[in-house]
């Protein structure tokens, strides 16, 4: 097959595409709007009240002060900055902490867990049910006196499944009731739900939060960290005032504002959930129902509006993908946050399917540009791939 660009674009949990809105109200900051938004003359003060303006923004879609709403260059940074910063935090303050984390997680928790285990601290790794899901009474079994940090995602980028954060965040409060010696602090990645999912961190109950603007068709290098005002935690690099020095260094005043842009238009998309559901649930009733020994990975029920992970017996998922590709569709092996490993994903191990199954799967990301037209065409063309690559594989049902 000759390549061709991708037209039908289904990898949007790896990226969105740049909203047109989002463009042109990041276009003045990129040109003749260049201030510091640190320096007092004119320019510079244009580009900080286009900072705190893009800040209310934020503080409006998660319900919170604007003095908890931190921009940083990422969500991985945000998310390493949570995890070290209350560990930092709580050493300080002569604990030795201990920290709990899912086995799910995304690779810039779990790697910022595995650095901090190595240099002595306690960690603890939950497992997940077959759907993907943490398990309450897990939680509560691996809390301790110590435990100064749960870091659980709201909603997984492989497999879309939506942890109960609420219901966590409950059970934490519980035992901070029940005996004043427990000092836990809740994060939660909210970087896949943002799109689809209340961020309310009232109803959520977290203490710190995570979000990316590239996920929500905003521009690539600026992320959220929400911290709940009197939370301990402690600066991660050092140089400057920015971000009540929590973030040194000159803020990126048009991706800041692309976000915040970004973050207006969520409110409204958010009312296009439901016809992106059916045409999620039409893709996997159709793979399903076409094509034998195909399996849905995670929970069908948990799970987030745009995600349709699947594996497909007797297939090498990156040999399917690459045909897919040549036929115009964009799809995913898995994260793109780790396309470059040969090792079978991590988070598709931990539901236990096995090593044969987690290399043959295909995340199908959906985002507000997917139309009906578009799942059909995929419908139309795979089980012919499938049906080839099992040819070649010699697999027979």
């Amino acid at each position: 097959m000759q390549e061709k660009q991708a037209t039908i674009y289904l990898d949007n949990a790896a990226t969105t595409p740049l909203d047109s809105k989002v463009l042109e109200a990041m276009l003045p900051y990129l040109k003749e709007q260049y201030g510091n938004a640190s320096s007092i003359h004119s320019l510079g003060q244009k580009a900080r009240e286009a900072v705190e303006k893009a800040r209310k923004k934020v503080a409006f879609f998660l319900n919170c002060k604007e003095s908890e709403v931190y921009f940083t260059p990422s969500a991985t940074f945000s998310d390493n900055l949570a995890i070290l910063g209350v560990v930092r935090a709580a050493q300080k303050g002569g604990i030795k902490p201990h920290i709990i984390t899912s086995i799910i997680e995304h690779p810039a928790v779990l790697e910022t867990y595995k650095i901090l285990e190595k240099q002595g601290v306690e960690v603890t790794y939950l497992s997940v049910s077959k759907g993907g899901l943490v398990v309450i009474e897990e939680i509560e079994k691996a809390i301790k006196e110590n435990t100064v940090l749960v870091s659980i995602m709201l909603a997984n980028n492989e497999i879309g499944t939506i942890q109960p954060i609420a219901e966590i965040a409950n059970l934490i409060k519980r035992f901070k009731i029940q005996d004043s010696r427990f000092k836990i602090l809740f994060h939660t990645d909210a970087v896949q739900g943002a799109n689809y999912l209340d961020l309310d961190v009232e109803k959520l109950g977290v203490d710190l939060l995570t979000l990316s603007g590239h996920k929500i068709y905003g521009p690539k290098g600026i992320g959220v960290l929400y911290v709940k005002q009197g939370t301990a935690i402690e600066p991660i690099i050092y140089g400057g005032h920015q971000e009540a020095g929590l973030i040194p260094g000159t803020e990126n005043v048009a991706n800041i504002v692309g976000l915040g842009k970004a973050i207006e238009l969520v409110q409204s998309s958010k009312l296009k959930v439901q016809s992106l559901r059916k045409l999620r649930d039409k893709l996997i009733d159709g793979i399903l129902k076409e094509i034998p020994q195909t399996f849905l990975n995670g929970s069908r029920e948990a799970r987030l509006p745009n995600n349709v992970n699947i594996s497909f017996k007797g297939v090498e998922g990156e040999a399917l993908l690459i045909l897919l590709d040549q036929e115009g569709v964009a799809v995913s092996t898995g994260s793109a946050c780790s396309s470059g490993s040969l090792e079978a994903s991590h988070v598709l191990m931990a539901l236990n399917v096995g090593n044969e199954r987690a290399h043959s799967a295909i995340r199908f990301s959906l985002g507000k540009q997917t139309i009906e037209k578009e799942i059909a065409k995929v419908l139309e063309v795979l089980p012919e791939m499938v049906r080839h690559l099992r040819k070649i594989s010699g697999f027979r049902l």
